[in-house]
């Protein structure tokens, strides 16, 4: 338990663990992305990812899903991480609802952000 490599394995699968609850809680339901990019202490990009959607209390619940390091932050290679990261816990573009960025054009713009990249894909979302 000490070991530097268990502690990783341990935190990775509880990691797991819990973004599976929230897709089961999910359900085949429809769901909102908010994503947001930066440079981490080391300078490598990140892409965080959170979704929102409504328990079948009637609740609106947002819940963090996972961190994705990318190569650039292009807006395909954001849209590529996004959709890789949402394929490995069994979620599916076609049921995004809402998008939310911040106010940056690789994120929003009108002609090539991700956002854009998602609604021709999904023109729901």
């Amino acid at each position: 338990m000490t070991s530097h490599v268990i502690q990783k394995e341990l935190a990775n699968a509880c990691a797991v663990e819990t973004v599976k609850k929230i897709v089961e809680e999910i359900g085949d339901g429809f769901f909102s992305v908010l994503v947001d990019e930066s440079g981490d202490c080391s300078s490598k990009e990140q892409m965080t990812v959170v979704v929102r959607f409504i328990d079948d209390r009637g609740f609106i619940v947002e819940q963090f899903i996972g961190i994705v390091h990318v190569e650039d932050t292009s807006a395909e290679a954001l849209k590529d991480a996004l959709e890789t990261l949402l394929l490995r816990f069994g979620l599916c573009i076609s049921k995004i609802r809402g998008q939310g960025y911040d106010g940056a054009s690789n994120m929003k713009g009108q002609f090539g952000g991700l956002k854009t990249l998602i609604q021709k894909e999904n023109p729901q979302a």
